[in-house]
């Protein structure tokens, strides 16, 4: 964690980003750069409330005032599959039902056909505990969600289908904190990988 200023040090001490995690009851641990952190990003044109995943990092900040987030680890999507934009967060649902969309099952049939007809919410779903469900500018669902895992072991990796995901625990902490009508930006890609 960077250094942080006395206050800024109150700040995490109050929203419990400095006590000990959740993380045991993951099977893995994971590295601390991925734990929820208190961080100055030195954005100051990030917006408060706004929600910016940088993909090579693997990071996700949420902003509060000037310039300071909070940050998690995420997995992003594989090559070929993430996609960079503006979006607006429209939808947010706990334990959410889940259906692969009709290109994931096109793509890899073995996977995913046997859920054509959906997939109730629950710690098996791969959507996990929480969902920020992403809308462009015309109000169009773009099958995108920032979401929770029951896979923590990929968070730090690009493997998904498109989604940032974050461990159960932590989504259910931004699910929390995020409102409707937040925008999301998802920055390009700079590596290949």
């Amino acid at each position: 964690m960077q250094n942080l200023t006395r206050r800024e040090l109150i700040i995490a001490t109050t929203m419990g980003l400095l006590l000990p995690t959740a993380t045991s009851a993951h099977q893995r641990k994971l590295p601390d750069r991925f734990e929820p952190q208190l961080v100055n990003t030195r954005r100051k044109h990030w917006m408060t409330g706004d929600i910016h995943v940088v993909p090579d990092s693997f990071f996700l900040y949420f902003m509060l005032e000037n310039g300071m987030a909070i940050r998690y680890g995420v997995g992003v999507g594989r090559k070929g599959l993430y996609e960079p934009g503006e979006f607006t967060v429209a939808r947010k649902a706990e334990w959410p039902w889940w259906r692969p969309t009709n290109a994931m099952i096109r793509r890899e049939p073995e996977k995913y056909a046997k859920y054509k007809d959906g997939m109730k919410g629950g710690p098996n779903n791969p959507l996990g505990a929480r969902a920020l469900y992403l809308y462009d500018d015309e109000g169009r669902d773009t099958y995108l969600r920032i979401h929770g895992t029951n896979a923590p072991e990929t968070i730090g990796s690009a493997v998904s289908n498109g989604c940032a995901r974050l461990t159960n625990e932590h989504v259910k902490d931004l699910y929390d904190r995020v409102e409707i009508g937040a925008r999301v930006f998802l920055y390009p890609k700079v590596t290949t990988a």
